[in-house]
C-alpha cells in the first residue's frame, strides 16, 4: 500500500531563553503512514506525538531529516498549500481553528480561500457538515454551541477541503465523556464510511482501541509500534511510559488474576462483553446440573 505521509531520520528541538539548551523533542524519527489506514499515536505529555503531528502538514518543519506528503517534501515552500490541501489538521480546542460568526461561513473560509466557485463551496460546506452531523446547525453562532458540537464544526471546517488525511491532535481533550465519544464515532467514520487516511492524536487509551495500528511515544522516540492487540499486550513497557492500557484491557487482566480463562485480545467493549460471557457459561451449565 502507498505511503501518504513519510519521515526520514525526523529531528526538531524547542528553544528557550537564550542562554538556555535547546531541548530535543524528536530524535531522528521513521514512520510512514500508509493511505486509508487509521493511526492512533499515543504518549504522556511531553513525548514529542503533538510536536510530530505538526510536521505531518508543515506547521513545523524539520530541524534535521525530513517529511514527505504524497511524495512532496514539506520544506518546499511552493507546496505548502498543496501539503496542507491534502492533510488537514484538527487541534484540541475548537475555538482556535473558528474564525465565522454563522456555522456554514465558518465551514466555508478554507474553500473560499482556495478559489472554488460559489456552487462547489456550497457542495463542500453541505456535505461536511452532513458527515459529522451538523447540518441542522448550519445558521447558528459557534459560539452558542457545546464543545463537543464546536469540535464538529472545526473538523467540518477541515473536510471541506476534501483532504486526503486528517490528523487530530488530541481533539477530546477538553471534551466531556458523551463529547468524546461523538468526536470518536466522527473520526471512526472518516476511515471506515470514506476512506480518508486518519492520525489520531491521544492520551486516551479507549480511543485508540479501533486504529488499524498505534505508535507510543516516549522521549521523543518510539518504543512500540504494531496492532492494537500486540500493543496492549505489552502493559509493561506501556506503563513504563507512563501509559495505562484501556478499561477493557485492565478489566480482563483483573479477572484473569481471579481465575477466569480470558483472552488478552478483547478489546472492545463488545469483545470483552462476549468474552466474558463464554468464560461464565460453563460455570453457569455447572452450577445448574449440579443444582439437578
Amino acid at each position: 500500500m502507498d505511503s501518504i505521509i513519510k519521515t526520514e531520520k525526523l529531528e526538531f528541538s524547542y528553544f528557550g531563553a537564550a542562554d538556555s539548551e535547546p531541548k530535543t523533542v524528536l530524535k531522528g524519527l521513521d514512520i510512514e503512514i500508509e493511505k486509508g489506514t487509521f493511526v492512533a499515536v499515543l504518549g504522556h505529555n511531553g513525548s514529542g506525538k503533538s510536536t510530530l503531528a505538526k510536521h505531518f502538514n508543515a506547521i513545523l518543519l524539520p530541524e534535521g531529516g525530513r517529511v514527505l506528503v504524497c511524495g512532496a517534501d514539506t520544506s518546499d515552500e511552493e507546496l505548502i498549500i498543496e501539503i496542507r490541501r491534502r492533510v488537514g489538521m484538527v487541534f484540541q480546542n475548537p475555538d482556535n481553528q473558528i474564525v465565522a460568526t454563522v456555522v456554514e461561513e465558518d465551514v466555508a473560509f478554507a474553500p473560499e480561500n482556495l478559489g472554488y466557485p460559489s456552487d462547489e463551496i456550497r457542495r463542500r460546506v453541505d456535505e461536511a457538515l452532513k458527515m459529522v452531523g451538523m447540518y441542522e446547525y448550519r445558521s447558528h453562532a459557534p459560539h452558542l454551541l457545546s464543545g463537543g458540537q464546536k469540535q464538529r464544526i472545526a473538523i467540518a471546517g477541515v473536510l471541506a477541503m476534501e483532504p486526503e488525511c486528517v490528523v487530530f491532535d488530541e481533539p477530546t481533550a477538553m471534551l466531556d465523556p458523551r463529547g468524546r465519544e461523538s468526536i470518536v464515532n466522527v473520526v471512526r467514520n472518516l476511515r471506515d464510511k470514506l476512506g480518508v487516511t486518519v492520525v489520531l492524536i491521544t492520551h486516551h487509551m479507549d480511543e485508540a482501541v479501533y486504529a488499524d495500528r498505534i505508535v507510543v511515544m516516549s522521549g521523543g522516540e518510539f518504543i512500540l509500534d504494531g496492532a492494537p492487540r500486540d500493543v496492549f499486550m505489552d502493559d509493561v513497557t506501556l506503563r513504563r511510559a507512563g501509559l495505562d492500557v484501556p478499561e477493557t484491557t485492565a478489566l480482563i487482566h483483573a479477572l484473569r488474576e481471579d481465575g477466569l480463562e480470558l483472552p488478552l485480545s478483547a478489546l472492545t467493549i463488545e469483545e470483552c462483553a462476549d468474552a466474558i460471557f463464554a468464560a461464565l457459561q460453563p460455570k453457569s451449565e455447572k452450577y445448574k446440573n449440579e443444582k439437578e
